[in-house]
């Protein structure tokens, strides 16, 4: 866990924005401004998928130097607030994660709920949102947006057999041929809206892609496969060129308005 009295919540890794293509890790990193200390939590709880997702920011920055693109990462811990929900969502900071009562955020006040948005949820949205429309105007087409995310391998009991999940809604464009290029490696477990389903209204995807049209997958790596520096970079090696084929397709970076399983846009 990284606590600072200088605390910027989004980093933005710059490339070529003229590629069309934008890597995001909503779940990168656990950091937290000094003035939270812990959350009132043991600080080993920050090595716990409840605080970020492991591997992803390894994975995200290798990714973004072999395929050249830019990435947007947050820097806090999403027990501060998590940048995949909407503002609305019940679980956007959580009390209970997991089994473990996070007393910081317990009870919440509704002016530190609204402190916390504005400080940290708010700008790193506004940061992904803004990366999204340079590399629109650099590139003169609608981007595809790819989102690196990882998954707890047993939740509370389930032992997940999945390797890798790729999540989405109604645009499967990029979906299905990251789940297909994924699946001709025989020794990988694929799951399609697995572990997790992919239709979540007001979630980072919803927001910057599926309201815009614009071509997305959210990826899910087990994290015990990328817990370590060989098995992060391994996995970057093995979706830099899936990636970069998917980019190359010219019906990738046409506007869609698809909507959303979860209602109405």
């Amino acid at each position: 866990m990284i606590r600072s009295s200088v605390f910027a919540p989004v980093e933005i890794v710059e490339g070529d924005r003229s590629k069309g293509l934008v890597l995001v890790a909503d779940h990168a990193r656990r950091g937290l401004p000094e003035e939270y200390g812990s959350l009132g939590l043991p600080v080993h709880e920050f090595d716990r998928h409840i605080a970020y997702d492991i591997g992803v920011e390894e994975v995200t920055l290798e990714l973004a130097a072999l395929t050249g693109a830019p990435a947007v990462l947050a820097n806090f811990s999403r027990l501060l607030i998590d940048p995949n929900r909407g503002e609305d969502d019940p679980t956007l900071i959580r009390q209970l994660y997991d089994g473990t009562i996070v007393p910081g955020n317990y009870p919440l006040p509704p002016e530190e709920r609204e402190r916390r948005l504005d400080r940290f949820y708010r700008p790193y949205h506004d940061a992904v949102s803004a990366l999204i429309a340079s590399v629109a105007r650099a590139s003169g087409v609608a981007p595809f947006i790819f989102s690196v995310h990882s998954f707890t391998p047993a939740l509370q009991g389930f032992v997940r057999p999945w390797h890798v999940g790729v999540l989405w809604d109604r645009d499967d464009r990029a979906p299905r041929l990251l789940i297909e290029a994924l699946s001709a490696d025989p020794g990988l477990v694929v799951g399609d809206n697995e572990p997790y389903d992919g239709a979540l209204r007001g979630d980072t995807m919803f927001r910057h892609a599926i309201v815009n049209g614009y071509a997305h997958a959210l990826l899910e790596i087990r994290q015990d496969l990328i817990a370590d520096s060989e098995g992060a970079l391994a996995w970057a090696r093995r979706l830099a060129p899936i990636v970069d084929d998917i980019n190359r397709r010219p019906d990738i970076h046409e506007v869609r308005m698809y909507g959303s399983r979860t209602g109405p846009v």
